[in-house]
């Protein structure tokens, strides 16, 4: 049973917390606000595991290969292929139906994010650049559909430092697998072969300036002031910018960052960081009341 449950990646729910982000950013804290996120939260995890559970059955062969990814359920045997095929017909089918209860565009906008990584899992994933792109996208399908849920309209800058964010991450995770599968690469991941380490490391500083960038524009952003009564909200960047210092520092020195979810889980400063800023905005956003 935990093998199946395994299989599933609960871990990577974490990813979804971006449908929060709406409620928080808005300050919507009602009960019914708070149940229709939830829900929100477990249609979004249901798809994503879905994808998970397909991608590792026609993946099993290169898994196996993977110094990390054989430990998987499918790869390592614990599972077979036919129930973990039983299986993900069962979440995507309870994703589907619950989906439909937080209304049409909720569930069009699931369904993009299944139909897009389905596209992912079955090519997609070893085209360079397409690879990460596509991560990004399904960061950012993941705040409309908690803005979608709570009738909001997410504001431009939002959106955009959610992707840039993603895409910084993303190339991240690239660069700690070039790291990993310095001697064959192309058996791996199709799209690595194609990635050099200094082509990365330029990324990687972009994303992480754009990002930096697009989260102070949108904390100067007229909406985003009149949402929070204040024009201060600006003063949380400083918490924003040691994060992903952070998380420079743990990518180079430390040869970690493979799995950013693991990292925001286990890494003490991350976690501190995240917590100050979440608690900064708040304390912004009362004492402007």
């Amino acid at each position: 049973m935990l093998a199946y449950i395994q299989l599933c990646r609960p871990k990577h729910w974490l990813k979804n917390i971006l449908v929060f982000f709406p409620l928080i950013f808005a300050f919507k804290f009602d009960l019914e606000s708070f149940y229709r996120v939830f829900l929100a939260f477990g249609v979004f995890s249901l798809f994503a595991s879905s994808i998970y559970i397909i991608n590792d059955i026609f993946d099993l062969k290169r898994d196996r290969l993977h110094p990390k990814k054989r430990f998987r359920p499918i790869a390592s045997g614990k599972i077979k292929t036919w129930p973990a095929f039983l299986e993900f017909i069962i979440v995507l089918t309870a994703a589907f139906a619950v989906s439909t209860y937080l209304g049409a565009t909720v569930f069009y906008l699931c369904i993009g994010y299944f139909i897009v990584n389905l596209f992912y899992s079955f090519g997609l994933k070893n085209l360079p650049i397409v690879d990460v792109m596509i991560i990004a996208f399904g960061f950012v399908l993941r705040v409309f559909v908690g803005a979608e849920a709570l009738a909001l309209n997410p504001t431009h800058w939002l959106l955009l430092c959610t992707f840039f964010v993603a895409l910084f991450l993303a190339f991240g995770k690239r660069k700690n697998e070039m790291e990993l599968l310095t001697v064959d690469k192309t058996g791996h991941r199709k799209s690595i072969s194609d990635y050099t380490e200094s082509f990365i490391n330029q990324i990687l500083v972009l994303t992480a300036g754009v990002s930096v960038i697009s989260y102070s524009l949108y904390t100067i952003d007229p909406q985003t002031q009149t949402n929070f009564r204040t024009d201060n909200l600006i003063y949380t960047t400083p918490l924003v910018v040691f994060g992903i210092f952070r998380y420079f520092h743990l990518l180079y020195n430390k040869r970690e960052g493979g799995d950013p979810v693991a990292v925001f889980f286990h890494d003490i400063p991350l976690i501190i960081d995240m917590l100050l800023w979440l608690g900064s905005i708040l304390i912004i956003y009362f004492i402007a009341q």
